[in-house]
């Protein structure tokens, strides 16, 4: 079959068999893809490391067990090492006796399997499961410029934005195998024009808004398309570690409640920083975003729960998984308002799930131990993992992650409405 994208000698011996079958239909199938999408070359991977979003050990995957399993045995394995998506399950996270059941018999039955292929294709290391990959505390943070071989829509959206690395919005198949051959199809956000922004976006509110539902009215109102941030900066001066913290969630929200896999934020991120407007197309269309817009995209939020006035039992933050500093800051907001309610310890079980090294490092400051004493938990898992079982979808869960709650059953709240419902009660 001839292919009209121009190939290197490299990339022609792969395609042509010279490095084995496997490789030959790893590199077909990136090359029928990326002609799909108009890209006339392939470009090298040239990130350290990559990330994976292939699996969570469920059962019904075993297509994907199969292929991992002719990559491996073909020794068609990563060259890269790589980080992926959180692990389903912690026997810490409140669940029932028939909940455990599905867990463990039903859903999440491959899941040791599966973690066993990834040690054999390139695994960074046994804490390297987590949707947050860029993290300091987990090692995986492309340079800016770097080209990646990616999946899990937040974590791309934070390379691309705020490190202004390179990254399509592929699948967890299609990124593994750009990472194994160390080639991807040139095209979309991986291209300059690619990285223009369709959309002006002028925040003004009155305040510095939510994160999460800032980030789900961007993304709702834009959908694929790159917008361009303006008013962020009246807040954020700088690219530092509350700046990440607050676009880590952002993105999240406009990649899950749209399809952004890439935004601009004025004199913050990177790519804004180096060539401000200049990143913005002619015929850009204009959105506004204050008080009375966020307030129509809160109320705009369905509620599924069965019974719309039940009282929460279970609350979930961090999807994507919280930073150091956020697990610092709401251990200081919980001591808060529990001594403003008058409560001891939180009065609905509550989970703040961040990756592994970095609750490792939280375990070095002196506010793990305050945080235990409010009866909050934390965990490694993913929550939207956890409400795939049917027995949680029934409960009444709450969040602030608009990403959990697109997915899932999940109620969003503002950080301040979870904050008084776990420390006060109510409905």
């Amino acid at each position: 079959m001839e292919y009209k994208m121009q190939l290197t000698d490299e990339q022609q011996a792969l395609l042509s068999g010279e490095k084995g079958e496997t490789l030959a239909k790893v590199m077909e199938t990136l090359v029928r893809y990326g002609e799909l999408f108009g890209a006339d070359r392939m470009v090298k991977v040239t990130s350290e490391y990559n990330h994976l979003v292939t699996s969570f050990g469920l059962k019904a995957l075993t297509p994907v067990y199969s292929l991992m399993d002719r990559l491996i045995e073909a020794g068609a394995v990563s060259g890269q090492k790589f980080s992926a998506d959180p692990k389903p399950l912690d026997k810490n996270v409140p669940s029932g006796f028939i909940q455990n059941i599905v867990f463990n018999k039903f859903m999440y039955t491959k899941q040791d399997f599966y973690e066993g292929q990834l040690k054999k294709l390139g695994l960074m290391n046994e804490d390297a499961f987590t949707c947050t990959c860029y993290m300091n505390e987990v090692g995986n943070v492309p340079k800016k410029g770097d080209i990646l071989s990616w999946s899990e829509s937040s974590a791309v959206v934070y390379a691309n934005s705020v490190l202004g690395a390179r990254c399509n919005r592929n699948s967890g198949i299609i990124d593994l195998m750009g990472s194994v051959v160390g080639f991807v199809p040139d095209f979309g956000l991986l291209k300059d024009e690619g990285r223009m922004a369709d959309w002006i976006v002028e925040i003004r509110t009155s305040k510095k808004p939510e994160a999460q539902l800032l980030g789900s009215a961007v993304g709702m109102k834009v959908m694929e398309s790159v917008p361009y941030i303006k008013g962020l900066d009246k807040w954020f001066t700088a690219l530092d570690e509350d700046a990440k913290t607050y676009l880590k969630d952002f993105g999240a929200a406009t990649a899950s409640n749209g399809a952004v896999g890439l935004y601009h934020v004025e004199n913050i991120t990177p790519e804004a920083v180096e060539l401000g407007q200049g990143l913005i197309k002619p015929d850009a269309k204009v959105y506004v975003i204050d008080d009375a817009e966020l307030k129509r995209v809160y109320d705009s939020y369905p509620v599924i729960w069965k019974d719309k006035q039940a009282k929460p039992k279970l609350c979930f933050m961090g999807c994507p998984h919280m930073s150091l500093n956020q697990l610092i800051s709401w251990t200081k907001r919980v001591e808060e308002g529990l001594k403003k309610s008058g409560n001891k310890k939180v009065v609905v079980p509550t989970v703040f799930t961040a990756a592994p090294g970095v609750l490792k490092e939280f375990e070095t400051t002196p506010y793990a131990k305050r945080l235990k004493d409010t009866g909050v938990i934390t965990s490694y898992i993913c929550p939207l993992m956890y409400m795939n079982n049917p027995l949680s979808t029934k409960m009444p869960v709450i969040t602030s992650s608009n990403k959990l709650r697109t997915y899932t059953s999940a109620r969003y709240y503002t950080d301040d409405e979870i904050l008084e419902k776990i420390t006060k009660g109510g409905n």
